[in-house]
């Protein structure tokens, strides 16, 4: 593989790994609520996603200048006559955003990250079960393995702590994985995958609307370290990665882009003892052996088939 794909799919992990440091960050130290959080991540994102696809237009090849401009105004038509596949892409976004938001008030960020791209790919070979695909005994194996897992990561880490609490807390992260599963089922076989997330980026805030009631019942708060951290969060570990990590996907097959994103886990809890003074406990490195090494048996299994 080119230099210029490992490089870049480096970048992409670790701004994936940033976007769990940041959260926990900004909501664990109470800098900002997690809906504020959430608007301003989405928003900002958007924002820049949109600055990108105006910029490919200056610095893309000639021959790729015309498609792009092509698909940006048949985006901008398409905004007053929605796909329901779009719609549902969309959804799928704020729902993870924000279930992500949540659960980082409680969930340490390697913790977090774990349970968050667990169900990424558990969600994804359950469909591929859901979908008639057959899988050998050892996928079966590491399919197991892998729920006994998490299994044993929300036990453990219950026993820490207000058990309710926890529970809820990872509640919100199972259900941002799937939704972020779907959304990246949602985006499969985009000829324009950045111009499309900067699509689902734009339609997505205005579902933001649908967490005003929480403002009303939370408390509000926003100081100007979380109002950054959820910015960066946005433009840049969200936006930005986003759109490295497509560039590296042009250097990745399909089997090797979801093994590597197995990385994301270890680099976010190594960023949580850095930045947020985390433990590397026990448990969750336990857990990160059993849930990744089960994970990886099942996609290496099929790569053989």
């Amino acid at each position: 593989m080119p230099l210029k794909y490992i490089a870049a799919t480096l970048v992409a992990l670790i701004a994936f790994a940033g976007n769990s440091v940041l959260c926990r960050l900004a909501l664990g130290n109470g800098n900002i609520d997690a809906t504020s959080f959430t608007i301003v991540r989405l928003v900002s994102g958007g924002l820049v996603l949109y600055l990108i696809v105006i910029g490919m237009s200056f610095f893309s090849p000639k021959h790729q200048i015309a498609r792009q401009s092509a698909n940006t105004k048949t985006a901008s038509r398409s905004m007053l006559n929605l796909s329901r596949k779009r719609i549902l892409s969309a959804v799928m976004l704020f729902v993870y955003a924000a279930g992500f938001s949540y659960a980082y008030i409680e969930l340490d960020t390697g913790v977090g990250a774990l349970v968050l791209f667990g169900c990424v790919q558990l969600t994804m070979i359950s469909r591929s079960i859901y979908n008639k695909q057959h899988l050998l005994w050892q996928q079966w194996l590491g399919l197991f393995l892998a729920f006994s897992g998490l299994v044993y990561l929300i036990h453990s880490q219950q026993s820490l702590g207000d058990a309710n609490v926890s529970l809820l807390g990872f509640i919100l992260m199972i259900v941002a994985g799937m939704a972020w599963a779907m959304y990246t089922v949602l985006g499969q076989g985009s000829a324009y995958p950045i111009l499309d997330t900067k699509t689902n980026f734009l339609i997505s805030i205005p579902f933001c609307l649908l967490l005003v009631p929480i403002y009303l019942m939370l408390p509000f708060s926003i100081s100007s370290e979380g109002l950054l951290l959820a910015v960066l969060s946005g433009a840049a570990t969200s936006a930005i990665g986003y759109a490295i990590w497509y560039y590296a996907l042009e250097g990745l097959n399909s089997v090797s882009a979801g093994v590597v994103q197995l990385l994301v886990p270890v680099i976010a809890a190594i960023g949580g003892a850095i930045w947020a003074a985390e433990a590397m406990t026990t448990p969750l490195i336990l857990s990160q052996l059993v849930i990744l090494g089960g994970i990886a048996l099942v996609m290496f299994t099929r790569q053989k088939t």
